[in-house]
């Protein structure tokens, strides 16, 4: 019979690394939680309108690259989360969640993007995702470049250089826009077929291209920084000096738009020198129209994601970043009758506060104990049938060698 594959792009996370991402999740959530931000959890399905109306319809992931189908039973138009922002500003709108307050939230989670996979990108990936909502800059912005700079160095993570940019206001980016079609215009033969189809929709994204060819032309396009107000410019002024007091190491790249249409004034992505073509590790800014535009109270937004793989990679030649999961005691038990008594006996023992690995099966003696080696733990409980006929238990120090009989109403074991 033919094997069932996983799909293409979604991978299977198995035990000998989920450990990894376990005790990455953890210190991930001590971070957060040091800087005030509270977990939510959304549906990873959710209305198409959803994203349509929040991520921009001329955008490449609405375009070409969501997992959108029909539900067969009542015929709903929906999609799997291709980020988690829309989601949670939809969450909080639905609950009331900004009513007199303020919110900073946190989410982990799947998303899904139809894109080519290669190692740092796939269809099914992982991303950790913070929004501050109701909040006005720029401070909050610099506190949230702050608290990316201290993770990356709780981590020991080096070689990574921060960008950023200002996208000014809906109206400015109007502006620039106009003028930005004009001038493609008259370079369209030395465009790509990626920014002809964007000249007339979204000709802001042409200047994300990662064509090489077209670098010159794009380098010379005007810039948005140009158009801005003096509003804009005092923002993100502000926020620079934020970052300098700090002492935050910086670089401007009025070509950084990022690939969602709702992002507004500040802009930023992290990107390391160490992942090859797909080396944006933590991105993105403010969305102050986001809230208003999906039907709530007009508010105040900024928030980031970092790709957990992405992340993951950068971590692997770090040394003494994970523990290797250890077990405490392994119960080797021998004979056909002294299986329930086995299970009384570990029960007894993770009652006592261990981790515990037992044998099950008709396995030798030999095999048992090479297992408990590997598994290194620091006691073996041996159980044959002279142990259950006098309701003891064997107990192996693994390290000294030492053993001892001891009672199973009176078992007690060393933590030492």
């Amino acid at each position: 019979m033919e094997k069932i594959l996983a799909v293409k792009g979604m991978n299977d996370i198995l035990p000998d690394s989920s450990y990894k991402w376990l005790q990455l999740e953890a210190k991930l959530r001590d971070w957060l939680h040091s800087y005030g931000y509270s977990n939510i959890r959304t549906p990873i399905v959710e209305d198409t309108r959803l994203f349509k109306r929040s991520i921009g319809e001329v955008t490449d992931i609405v375009e070409k690259e969501m997992y959108s189908f029909e539900d067969c039973l009542n015929g709903d138009k929906l999609t799997l989360r291709p980020e988690g922002t829309a989601g949670t500003i939809r969450a909080v709108i639905e609950h009331n969640l900004l009513y007199n307050t303020t919110q900073k939230m946190w989410y982990i989670g799947q998303m899904f993007r139809h894109e080519r996979p290669q190692k740092g990108r796939y269809r099914q990936f992982h991303q950790l995702g913070v929004e501050c909502l109701g909040i006005k800059g720029p401070d909050i912005d610099a506190e949230i470049i702050l608290m990316i700079n201290d993770l990356f160095k709780q981590l020991n993570i080096n070689g990574i250089e921060l960008q950023i940019n200002c996208l000014g206001s809906k109206d400015e980016r109007s502006h620039h826009r106009q003028d930005l079609i004009k001038y493609f215009e008259k370079y369209i033969d030395c465009l790509d077929d990626d920014a002809k189809r964007r000249l007339y929709s979204n000709p802001l994204r042409i200047l994300d291209t990662k064509n090489s060819k077209m670098f010159e032309v794009v380098n010379n396009a005007p810039k948005l920084i140009d158009y801005l107000t003096i509003e804009s410019r005092s923002y993100y002024t502000r926020w620079k000096d934020y970052l300098d007091q700090l002492g935050i190491q910086y670089i401007e790249n009025h070509r950084l738009v990022r690939g969602l249409d709702y992002y507004n004034l500040s802009v930023f992505e992290w990107v390391s020198s160490n992942l090859g073509s797909q080396s944006t590790v933590a991105a993105g800014g403010r969305y102050d129209g986001l809230i208003a535009q999906l039907g709530g109270v007009d508010s105040y937004a900024v928030g980031f994601a970092i790709g957990m793989e992405r992340l993951l990679l950068e971590l692997e030649h770090i040394e003494g970043i994970y523990e290797k999961p250890k077990y405490d005691i392994y119960i080797a038990n021998f004979g056909d009758k002294t299986d329930i008594y086995a299970l009384k006996v570990a029960y007894k023992v993770r009652e006592l506060g261990f981790s515990v690995v037992q044998n099950f099966g008709n396995n030798s003696f030999k095999s048992q104990f090479k297992k408990a080696n590997n598994l290194g733990v620091k006691y073996t409980l041996v159980i044959g049938e002279e142990e259950l006929i006098n309701n003891t238990v064997i107990v192996k120090n693994m390290q000294s060698g030492a053993q001892e009989i001891v009672k199973f109403d009176s078992l007690k074991i060393d933590r030492e």
